[in-house]
């Protein structure tokens, strides 16, 4: 039996898998919003209550996996690895960024859980690349290794935001004002997508609708924001979406070129089946692929938009399988 779990800032997934061979079987998946525990502890103890038999154990968790410990980035909890070991004594524990697991759980897909944005052309023995954006951004490089792809953990998510319009040039200028250091994932996020509504509202590029304001206090800023662009109900927030799409185009163009990622390009995370219908709509690719003398490199390389919310559990589930194996 497998325990598998994908942590991240708002929200845990927990499963537990039967494994026979390369086939993961789901016992019991549960999901958990952070924000009702005080700790990680606090949700293995909801959901393991008279559960046990595991013989491995995979958490993908938010953040850079480092000398024992995990900061889980944009929530107060510090895992500390070696407490889970303990606690977990009779079987193998391991730990992995939560968009490592995630993009180990992209050969687990079925086909209908991917959205072809561009069809491109595959090569199978090339690297491929992964970028999530949801409370946060995650990337990730999935580097060939025999006939599979071996995903590496990155931060690239906290490197400098770079603009690429005028307007994004102008955001970043705003943002300025109240952050030292601006990042992909301040801007490129669900609170991202907020500050770039915030940005258009009091830069008198649109008129904020006072219901919605009043709406975003009590529920998911990025959430309400999205469904009034996609509804097409307030005309800010469909230029604040236009606008965090673009943005995701591009920096989503940048991580193919950095890798060479003829393998392909999976866009992850919680945000985008939410806005799919966005990212399908030319936005997306035209910024993907606005990269001058690279264009046609980058019109070549496939964009997948992963549909599956559980990708990164059923990765975690396939990481644990294959510590069974080893």
């Amino acid at each position: 039996m497998i325990l598998a779990g994908d942590v991240g800032a708002t929200k845990t997934t927990l499963g537990l898998f039967r494994s026979d061979g390369a086939k993961l079987s789901p016992v019991s998946v549960r999901k958990f919003l952070n924000r009702d525990y005080g700790s990680f502890d606090a949700v293995l103890d909801d959901f393991l209550t008279s559960r046990n038999g595991w013989t491995t154990v995979c958490f993908g968790i938010a953040g850079p996996v480092l000398e024992g410990h995990v900061a889980v980035t944009n929530l107060h909890w510090d895992i500390d690895i070696s407490a889970l070991v303990t606690r977990f004594s009779a079987a193998r524990v391991r730990v992995i960024n939560d968009v490592e697991a995630t993009a180990y759980g992209i050969d687990a897909l079925a086909a209908d859980d991917l959205l072809t944005l561009n069809v491109g052309v595959e090569d199978p023995c090339a690297p491929a690349a992964l970028i999530a954006s949801g409370t946060g951004l995650g990337e990730s490089i999935l580097l060939p290794r025999g006939t599979m792809r071996v995903p590496y953990p990155a931060e690239a998510g906290h490197a400098d935001f770079a603009p690429n319009t005028a307007i994004e040039a102008e955001l970043l200028q705003y943002l300025w004002k109240r952050y030292k250091h601006v990042s992909w994932d301040r801007v490129l996020s669900g609170p991202g997508l907020r500050l770039i509504y915030e940005f258009l509202r009091d830069t008198g590029r649109g008129t904020e609708q006072p219901a919605l304001a009043e709406k975003m206090l009590t529920e998911d800023a990025a959430a309400v924001i999205s469904q009034a662009a996609l509804n097409e109900s307030c005309e800010i927030c469909t230029k604040a979406l236009d606008t965090f799409t673009a943005i995701y185009g591009s920096e989503a163009g940048n991580l193919a070129l950095r890798a060479l990622a003829r393998g392909g390009l999976y866009v992850g995370g919680g945000i985008a089946p939410r806005i799919v219908s966005k990212l399908a709509d030319g936005v997306f690719l035209r910024a993907f692929c606005a990269k001058g003398r690279m264009t046609s490199l980058l019109e070549s390389i496939p964009v997948r938009v992963i549909l599956n919310d559980q990708a990164g559990l059923l990765g975690a589930a396939r990481y644990a399988s294959s510590q069974l194996l080893s």
